[in-house]
């Protein structure tokens, strides 16, 4: 919906009225986001209906966002019906890549994601959620299919690198993964740090977080190996760094299709073509770097 019609939506909302501003937030790829200044409080309104082609269920990150709350890693959920998500607005730095890749940042950023994955499930009250990558982009290449789009022969070869990413991946423990570790999902107010937006969360490998994480904010390879020693609390085995090396492949091919897939079904003011250009550069670059290191 135009804004106008969004901030009309807003000031009905019980828990807006009186609200002194109403101003869109950029960011949202899959929603839109508005701040709300209230004259004793700001909360941030999220507006937003299921995306299945994307696999997104808002009842899904409702759950997420409430289980995050409970666990003292996300702001307070103050209202929720179908289509509105309202928490409340945390004043502080928003995250860029730069600030990702400082590792005093990053040694605070760990002990966050190890909370979230393994104290959501003590929260988390709905239908549990999986996020596989692999199979994401099974789905991916189906509704591709569909709809006719200019890159389903593209992504018939992108399916079979999957396919062999998959095998290398081998097995994995399962945690509950946040799966879209954008630097701007994190929020640090000075004290602490807080992890937002649940739009995919569910149960995954760890490895899928921290590759995702990685690959978000551009690691070299020395900060990523100490991402993973950090978080796994001993030096990352030749095996254990060959899954993390494909999940990040995994990661990057991921984003690219997620944006070939919202150039055919997204309504929003994105240049997806170009965000599919830049992630598929990206991951070939990053999938040349595998191909060299483990074959």
């Amino acid at each position: 919906m135009n804004d106008s019609a969004a901030v009309a939506k807003i000031s009905a909302l019980p828990c807006c009225q009186g609200a002194t501003n109403i101003s869109p937030l950029s960011g949202g790829m899959t929603n839109q986001n508005f701040k709300v200044i209230l004259p004793n409080d700001t909360y941030v309104v999220r507006l937003g209906e299921n995306v299945p082609e994307h696999l997104i269920l808002r009842a899904n990150e409702h759950a997420a966002s409430v289980a995050a709350a409970k666990a003292g890693i996300s702001p307070e959920v103050i209202h929720h019906e179908p289509g509105v998500l309202v928490i409340r607005f945390i004043d502080g730095k928003v995250y860029e890549a730069d600030d990702i890749v400082k590792k005093e940042n990053l040694d605070r950023i760990v002990p966050v994601l190890k909370d979230f994955h393994h104290r959501m499930p003590n929260h988390y009250q709905g239908y549990p959620m999986l996020f596989w990558a692999f199979q994401v982009l099974q789905h991916y290449q189906n509704v591709l299919e569909n709809v006719s789009s200019p890159h389903i022969a593209e992504m018939q070869k992108l399916s079979r690198i999957s396919d062999q990413l998959q095998q290398d991946v081998g097995q994995v423990d399962i945690v509950f993964g946040h799966n879209d570790l954008l630097p701007a999902n994190f929020i640090d107010d000075g004290e602490k740090i807080w992890l937002i937006d649940f739009d995919y969360a569910g149960f995954n490998s760890p490895l899928f977080d921290l590759a995702n994480l990685a690959s978000n904010s551009e690691m070299v390879k020395d900060l990523e190996q100490h991402l993973l020693s950090t978080y796994l609390e001993t030096d990352a085995t030749e095996q254990v760094w060959r899954s993390y090396s494909a999940m990040k492949c995994a990661s990057l091919l991921r984003e690219t299709v997620w944006s070939m897939i919202s150039e055919s079904y997204s309504t929003l003011d994105v240049d997806y073509a170009a965000y599919t250009a830049e992630n598929r550069q990206r991951f070939e670059v990053v999938w040349e770097q595998y191909q060299g290191d483990f074959k």
